[in-house]
């Protein structure tokens, strides 16, 4: 699982060089353990999780699968964030694209999670992405939660 989600993360910042990520290889290590065997990752981006463009010291990795959305960082001495969103907690998705880089805002029911510092040439194909998919996601959830009633 490892080997293909930072196989995944490089080429998503090869691809966006304007990113700022920094520690990908331990970042991709905290998110393969929570990714489980049954889960198929279908899109992989990195980004700042901040309020403020200069706070450039908290690289994410966003791991969208089959059935979450997972946000991974290891912290820079001892323990590591892990996040998770899933279809039904997710309520909305925002794009902003500054002069320099753009931030994606992903609405949950109870926070809203702030990712920036993001070459702007990658927010249309993330948005695609999240969209997609939780669009997908949402409509199996509501299904799923009808069978067992």
């Amino acid at each position: 699982m490892f080997n293909e989600l930072y196989s995944r993360v490089k080429e998503f910042k090869r691809k966006y060089p304007l990113t700022v990520a920094f520690r990908l290889r331990s970042h991709a290590k905290v998110a393969a353990k929570y990714i489980g065997s049954d889960e198929k990752i279908l899109y992989v981006f990195v980004a700042q999780k901040n309020f403020r463009s200069y706070e450039i010291f908290n690289t994410n990795i966003v791991v969208l699968t089959d059935k979450r959305i997972v946000l991974a960082t290891k912290r820079l001495l001892f323990g590591y964030f892990f996040k998770m969103i899933t279809p039904d907690m997710f309520n909305d998705l925002t794009i902003k694209n500054g002069i320099i880089w753009g931030k994606v805002i992903i609405d949950a029911v109870k926070e809203r999670v702030i990712l920036s510092n993001i070459d702007p040439n990658a927010l249309a194909e993330i948005d695609d992405n999240i969209t997609m998919t939780m669009i997908e996601e949402k409509k199996k959830f509501g299904k799923e939660s009808r069978k067992e009633v």
